[in-house]
């Protein structure tokens, strides 16, 4: 089960750490925070939102995952 874009669960979700919105990488099946450059699993459907579960992501990483991020 993958999680969609226009999943209405996505209005809702936040980051742990700094409560603020998440965005969806379908490709990685994973919800990313920008502003914190973490990126969270999101496992047989589910988010895991644990500040655990959080992996901080390398610069050159940080910026694919905005161009994926672009509409």
């Amino acid at each position: 089960m993958t999680m969609k874009s226009d999943d209405p669960l996505l209005r809702i979700l936040a980051c742990p750490l700094d409560k603020g919105p998440l965005h969806l990488i379908a490709q990685d099946d994973a919800l990313y925070n920008p502003r914190l450059r973490r990126r969270y699993p999101i496992v047989d459907g589910i988010p895991q939102l644990l500040p655990a579960s959080g992996e901080q992501v390398s610069d050159d990483e940080h910026e694919e995952l905005l161009k994926r991020m672009a509409p």
